[in-house]
């Protein structure tokens, strides 16, 4: 069974090592020593769960959670902290964190605050698994796109790019990012590939004239869906 992946920002590097040593037995724990790279792995990769420090470099933690709850409603997120004031607690839930443990606390506690919150998660996406992209539902576990008169089928890589820009609408997403999410590389060859798929992608939703795939030279792409009222 597949498990679970956590980002998890902290900069203390023993308390990271710590929890990351006690918890990568259950899970797939990636680990960040600042805010600006924990930011950049959550734009770039997929993710089921975040742990944020508060007080890191670069980024502090409300800080990040702000930005990955601008782009993802719905990823648990469980504030990890010694700022004990009630004030801080306040001012994480305000920003759309799920929980917030005070350090020091128990492994145990930590566990089992994860699995409640990836719990909840799951059956929110198992109600939610498909998509609207514009008058389509699209459905990237068996690749289709449907409206009311006929289904289109999309190749896996097809899907795979789609369910990753639906999943990062209107944010700029480099190139390299991109193919490493996707095809774990980014070499040339896998480039092209790109192009090309993009291409599809540009000409099955051609009828959309609210979508649209935008090419930002020399940096990647953007991909926007307007408000139609």
């Amino acid at each position: 069974m597949e498990k679970s992946k956590i980002l998890y920002a902290e900069d203390d590097e023993t308390i990271a090592f710590l929890i990351q040593d006690s918890l990568e037995t259950y899970y797939d724990i990636n680990c960040y020593s600042d805010g600006k790279s924990a930011l950049e792995a959550f734009n770039s990769q997929g993710f089921d769960i975040c742990l944020l420090d508060i007080m890191m470099p670069e980024l502090n933690g409300f800080e990040v959670a702000e930005q990955i709850r601008s782009k993802n409603s719905d990823i648990p997120i469980i504030f990890i902290s010694a700022k004990a004031l009630k004030e801080d607690r306040i001012k994480g839930l305000k920003i759309g964190a799920d929980d917030y443990l005070v350090k020091p606390f128990s492994i145990e506690e930590l566990i089992l605050k994860i699995e409640v919150f990836l719990k909840r998660s799951k059956k929110t996406n198992t109600h939610s698994s498909n998509y609207k992209v514009g008058k389509y539902d699209f459905d990237p576990k068996n690749y289709t796109l449907q409206d009311t008169t006929h289904t289109i089928s999309l190749t896996q890589r097809e899907s795979e790019l789609l369910l990753y820009f639906i999943r990062h609408k209107n944010t700029v997403l480099k190139r390299q990012d991109i193919l490493k999410a996707i095809w774990g590389d980014d070499d040339y060859f896998m480039g092209r590939s790109l192009d090309v798929f993009i291409s599809r992608l540009r000409k099955v939703l051609a009828d959309e004239q609210n979508i649209l795939i935008e090419n930002l030279h020399g940096i990647g792409f953007r991909f926007s869906e307007k408000n139609k009222y």
